[in-house]
């Protein structure tokens, strides 16, 4: 596809595409007042006149081709979703942003096709991240200055008609937390997960409105289980008893429970003995490895978001976790800053 660059009378030359710069000159200051890439107006012309512009160089943009600003809009519309703001279009790109504190989420393969066509642009930052009001989420441009319209066309199609990038603001606001473990219930040591615990959940938003201590024992965690449930929590957190170790209850009870499993077990180190299952009002509940207590970030710490958000995970989120799932143990913790749940 060529472009045409010609010069041509400004009268005549609304609608075209400007290919430089054009500076404006008054006696206190020397501004940009028309950037490469401007769509001529008809507005602009008394001040292109001013400027001693009676003759400009323009693209004439072919039929069938859109210009970047006008390629960039396309490309905002099949992106921005729920809880998103926008800026631009600035330079041919527009980029988004988070309307509030929450989770963001796209259709990563969907992104990779689009990519896929030849001149399109889509930059995002990495999939199921938290963020915070007002952060940078993605950011959309062409190539060049004119585009073929059918390359957008085919982005619309490959998009569909939801958007394909939305922010779920945190909503569970109450947690249960079941502490399992007889030398904890009979105090011989204390209970250093829970603080932990509460400090992850504030993060969210989160705060603990029923802690319940128990023994060991399938039928005491599974009780524990039906009690916290009469309390009326957005989420269910059991720890300890997770291993396989014989005396290690706490999966069983979270079966016994009634609740629909979804994973025991995740390629993620640390916390590969993780467990998520649902009852039936989709209420979440967990069972957290030690290692949620001790790691400077774990299983829970990719989780967690997602569940605060009100997102239903499947098996499948579970087992593409493996690419990125490995914690490289650093010192001191980068987390989130670091490679650690960034492959998924």
């Amino acid at each position: 596809m060529g472009n045409a660059v010609k010069m041509v009378p400004v009268e005549q030359a609304v609608g075209m595409v400007l290919c430089h710069d054009m500076t404006r000159i008054t006696p206190h200051e020397k501004t940009v007042q028309f950037r490469k890439g401007h769509v001529i107006k008809e507005e602009d012309i008394p001040l292109l006149l001013s400027m001693g512009k009676e003759q400009i160089y323009l693209w004439e943009k072919p039929e069938g081709t859109l210009h970047e600003n006008d390629a960039a809009e396309i490309l905002a519309a099949l992106c921005r979703g729920s809880h998103i703001d926008r800026q631009g279009p600035r330079e041919g790109k527009i980029e988004l942003f988070a309307q509030t504190d929450g989770v963001f989420e796209y259709d990563g393969s969907i992104l990779n096709r689009i990519n896929e066509i030849e001149e399109l642009a889509i930059a995002a930052r990495h999939n199921h991240t938290p963020v915070k009001a007002g952060e940078k989420l993605a950011g959309m441009k062409a190539v060049p200055l004119v585009i073929e319209e059918e390359k957008l066309r085919r982005a619309e199609k490959l998009a569909g008609a939801a958007p394909l990038m939305n922010v779920f603001p945190y909503i569970l606001k109450r947690a249960a937390v079941i502490t399992t473990g007889n030398e904890i219930a009979r105090g011989r040591i204390q209970d250093d997960f829970t603080p932990a615990l509460v400090k992850k959940l504030e993060g969210y938003g989160i705060s603990v409105s029923k802690h319940i201590i128990v023994p060991d024992g399938t039928a005491r965690i599974t009780g524990a289980i039906a009690e916290a449930r009469q309390s009326g929590p957005d989420l269910i957190l059991c720890t300890g008893g997770m291993s396989v170790d014989p005396d290690d209850n706490t999966p069983g009870a979270i079966k016994q429970s009634g609740a629909s499993i979804v994973t025991y077990g995740a390629p993620v180190m640390p916390g590969v003995m993780f467990l998520l299952g649902y009852f039936d009002h989709d209420l979440p509940v967990m069972g957290l490895p030690a290692c949620v207590m001790y790691a400077g970030a774990s299983i829970f710490d990719l989780i967690l978001p997602r569940i605060a958000a009100g997102l239903r995970l499947s098996r499948q989120d579970f087992t593409r976790m493996g690419a990125g799932g490995l914690c490289l143990s650093c010192s001191p913790c980068r987390y989130p800053a670091c490679p650690f749940g960034k492959g998924w």
